[in-house]
């Protein structure tokens, strides 16, 4: 018998649609009704097996649901709370796939009032550069991590019950305090975007911006993939943490100057061990990441 008998996923995008397929594979679901701004893609989704139902309106969609996924842009959240609100019925949670979490929290909390304790906020650490349903994989989350935010509010039988939709998944799942995950991921994801976004948008500007993107090769690709990522996404993940973001930033550009010291002044002894200590943290941090016996 499946462990969810009815999910909603709105946005079925590469992370709301990676979502279904995986728990479909699992068996984990007896049903997935996709929501969305767009009926063409929910209709794609439908068509390539992704959900079992378009939502024609959230009334439909919420009835008789077990969980539903919020798989949308962070800055649309709020918008879309209020639209299912007046039908999250009692025995229904919510969950979000946001990489932002206090700004998705004060929202909920906003719009739901005394059925906060049914919103369980969430954080898979998958993804790609593509995005869209027809990117959707049903292995994306399989050894990735999630990250729950619990409120004080959740009950460990609501929190259990999102952390059983993720393992079906495939996924490793952990908890933390909504402030330390933003502060966390503003290092580790929101700035290395930021980032690559920035260095191919300065290329882009230049006059011989054909001859660099021509010549550039593997060090480059590699360097910038992630600025292939979703505007909109990226765009609002940014605007809702740009405080610690601001913070991060502005330690890069402090080892950004000291790099420059270091160049300017032809100091390889220094840069050389400046690298010696960067390549052996990456490599021990790659390491970590393999399976026991590779």
């Amino acid at each position: 018998m499946a462990d969810f008998n009815k999910i909603v996923v709105c946005g079925v995008g590469l992370i709301g649609g990676s979502f279904a397929l995986a728990l479909k594979q699992a068996a984990a679901t007896g049903e997935i009704t996709g929501m969305g701004r767009s009926r063409a893609t929910l209709d794609e989704a439908q068509r390539l097996g992704v959900i079992d139902h378009c939502g024609a309106d959230w009334r439909a969609a919420m009835s008789d649901a077990d969980l539903v996924l919020l798989a949308m842009p962070v800055g649309q959240m709020e918008v879309v709370m209020r639209h299912l609100e007046p039908h999250l019925e009692p025995q229904t949670l919510l969950t979000d796939a946001g990489s932002t979490k206090q700004d998705v929290i004060a929202a909920a909390r906003r719009v739901l009032g005394d059925k906060i304790d049914q919103f369980v906020p969430g954080h898979p650490i998958a993804g790609a550069e593509k995005s869209g349903v027809a990117a959707a994989r049903s292995d994306l989350y399989r050894g990735k991590r999630v990250v729950l935010t619990p409120l004080p509010e959740n009950s460990p039988a609501a929190v259990a019950r999102v952390r059983l939709a993720w393992q079906s998944c495939g996924a490793q799942v952990s908890e933390l305090a909504a402030a330390a995950h933003d502060q966390i991921f503003a290092a580790v994801s929101h700035l290395p975007h930021l980032l690559a976004f920035a260095l191919v948008h300065e290329f882009a500007g230049r006059e011989n911006s054909e001859q660099l993107f021509a010549l550039a090769a593997g060090g480059f690709r590699d360097f910038t993939r992630i600025a292939s990522s979703h505007p909109e996404m990226w765009r609002d993940i940014c605007i809702a943490n740009r405080a610690a973001l601001i913070r991060e930033l502005d330690a890069y550009q402090a080892e950004l100057l000291r790099t420059r010291v270091l160049l300017a002044s032809a100091d390889g002894a220094a840069l050389e061990a400046m690298f010696g200590v960067a390549r052996a943290r990456r490599d021990a941090w790659l390491d970590a990441q393999l399976p026991p016996g590779e």
